[in-house]
């Protein structure tokens, strides 16, 4: 089937943009109220809220066609190329979106692409289509405690009983499991093979008897992250996504797609460069060499990041799973966020450390406590750099030293 011109698919979005949305205000109105913070820090009833707008969005954009561009049209898709999802991203950004989320991001782009690729006609149907329009949430339980970067060493395990699986174990660092009706959960479910094949990917119900979700406080003062703690937790054969043994499959896709969606940039998150550079301005600071190699720098790396960011969509197969150039923008992401908060707080001095009740400064401590965060979600950068090196520059790879099987390392 042949896919449409991009140029004639725009004005057919544009205008459909213009049905459900407003246009976005002028950069200049916005740039004193910008919300700074990398990572959201509201309190329960208005993070609901915010979920509310954000479904409402996503289910009109779905029911237009608009959603999960790329994936193909028998897994639920709209079966287009990278380049028209290029093109939404451009006109999307004319008019004022309603300002997503982790979970929201976790649920379209992440969760319910997995379930796409992976998962039976039954999933598709029944939690793949719910996942994209978002009429249900799921959050990612991957990491634990002493399984981060190091994924493939997870604990939790998965024993099968009968027609059930029944799932003992802890999971860390999970955005927005206090909402989420489900969990794309991975759990070792054989320990006597090497530690990759040994491991099974489930949708878990997060309302499921023995599931227990505890907030993380965070220093910004949010706790948009959690644990979740299995016990005894009892989910059906038929929630099993892939085979038993292909969780690591089903794993390196997903956080192939978080890393495109974390260094996509199609959802604000912290100050950027107008943000900075309003900053200067308004503290007077624009006329001094040095603040202006500053800035010039900063401009310089999110122009770059921006046309990474293009030439990876542009090249990337239609409905394809993202390669390894994901790890190149999230890795730019997140050196671009450290960066952005650091010209700012060297602009501010002392200001950043108390409110003095002016404007745009103090505000930027949500951006500084939370950027060291995004260097961590969805691999560390030591992670993304090792993958670039070993799968995009085809550099030899580190020393391993965990080819036995799981249950013969040290510490099982």
């Amino acid at each position: 089937m042949s896919q449409p011109d991009p140029d004639a698919w725009r004005r057919q979005v544009r205008q459909w943009l213009a049905t459900v949305l407003e246009p976005a205000p002028a950069p200049e109105s916005t740039a004193q109220a910008a919300d700074l913070a990398v990572f959201h820090n509201l309190p329960e009833d208005e993070e609901r809220l915010l979920l509310d707008r954000c479904r409402a969005y996503q289910r009109a954009r779905f029911d237009a066609g608009y959603q999960a561009l790329t994936l193909p049209e028998d897994k639920g898709g709209a079966g287009l190329s990278a380049a028209h999802v290029a093109v939404f991203a451009q006109e999307e950004s004319a008019f004022e979106v309603p300002p997503s989320t982790e979970l929201i991001s976790v649920t379209v782009r992440l969760v319910a692409m997995a379930v796409s690729l992976f998962g039976t006609d039954e999933q598709r149907h029944g939690h793949a289509r719910a996942f994209l329009r978002t009429d249900l949430l799921a959050c990612q339980l991957f990491s634990e405690p002493g399984a981060g970067s190091d994924l493939a060493a997870l604990r939790t395990r998965a024993r099968q009983d009968g027609d059930e699986w029944v799932i003992d174990g802890q999971k860390v660092w999970t955005s927005g499991a206090q909402f989420a009706d489900y969990g794309l959960l991975l759990a070792r479910t054989d320990p006597d093979v090497v530690k990759q094949a040994g491991i099974t990917a489930f949708l878990v119900p997060m309302d499921a008897p023995g599931v227990e979700v505890r907030p993380i406080r965070q220093m910004s003062g949010g706790a948009s992250f959690n644990e979740v703690f299995l016990n005894g937790v009892r989910v059906p054969d038929r929630l099993r996504i892939g085979r038993p043994g292909q969780g690591w499959e089903v794993a390196n896709a997903t956080l192939a797609f978080e890393r495109t969606a974390s260094g996509s940039g199609n959802r604000r998150k912290g100050g950027t460069f107008p943000d900075v550079l309003a900053l200067a301005r308004s503290l007077g600071r624009t006329g001094d060499p040095l603040v202006r190699q500053r800035l010039a720098d900063l401009y310089v790396r999110a122009a770059l990041r921006a046309a990474t960011v293009d030439r990876v969509a542009r090249t990337s197969a239609a409905g394809g799973r993202p390669g390894p150039e994901a790890s190149l923008t999230k890795l730019m992401a997140s050196e671009l966020l450290t960066r952005t908060g650091q010209v700012a707080a060297e602009l501010m001095g002392a200001r950043i450390s108390a409110d003095t009740g002016e404007p745009g400064t103090f505000a930027w401590t949500q951006h500084l406590l939370g950027a060291p965060g995004y260097r961590l979600a969805g691999g560390t950068d030591q992670i993304q750099r090792n993958l670039i090196g070993e799968r995009v520059l085809k550099l030899p790879p580190e020393p391993r030293v965990d080819r036995a099987p799981f249950s013969q390392l040290p510490g099982d």
